[in-house]
């Protein structure tokens, strides 16, 4: 049972719930397609082939660290639009929390890069009454989000 479903009040529902776009794992990809580069060079025994060896595994290191990173950010974030209010949870070890009733929400605003429309991702910016503006980033497919609370 996640975080969302323990936060739920009596007789409140969620309608939407979501997590981080997957793009989050490009960092990743980009360093095991370096190492992957350095570890061909180092095969067939180019010029300075010890260094490309170390490049190699340092490329293969920060591969693993930021996979890591992205799994868990993923694993440990939740957002979701009950029939109450939005909830955001993020964080494994240090928990950040944001909860905003749909009443005291005034404005939902959605930002797409070019890559994040095409591939489904983007930031949403909630301004409520009373309270202060909240960003949740790299939320797939962030239009469906906006249309679940602003339908409530």
């Amino acid at each position: 049972m996640g975080y969302v479903e323990k936060a739920l009040q009596p007789e409140e529902t969620v309608t939407y719930k979501t997590t981080v776009h997957w793009f989050l794992y490009i960092p990743a990809a980009a360093w095991g397609v370096t190492a992957f580069a350095f570890m061909v060079y180092w095969w067939h025994g180019n010029i300075g082939a010890s260094v490309l060896g170390w490049l190699s595994l340092a490329s293969s290191g920060m591969a693993v660290l930021k996979g890591l990173y992205a799994w868990v950010k993923r694993l440990t974030t939740e957002l979701a639009v009950t029939s109450r209010r939005v909830i955001y949870k993020t964080g494994l070890l240090r928990r950040h929390t944001l909860e905003m009733n749909l009443s005291k929400v005034e404005s939902v605003g959605v930002t797409q890069t070019v890559l994040g429309r095409v591939f489904g991702y983007g930031r949403i910016e909630l301004k409520g009454t009373g309270a202060s503006d909240s960003t949740l980033p790299m939320i797939s497919d962030p239009l469906k989000f906006r249309s679940h609370i602003t339908a409530g």
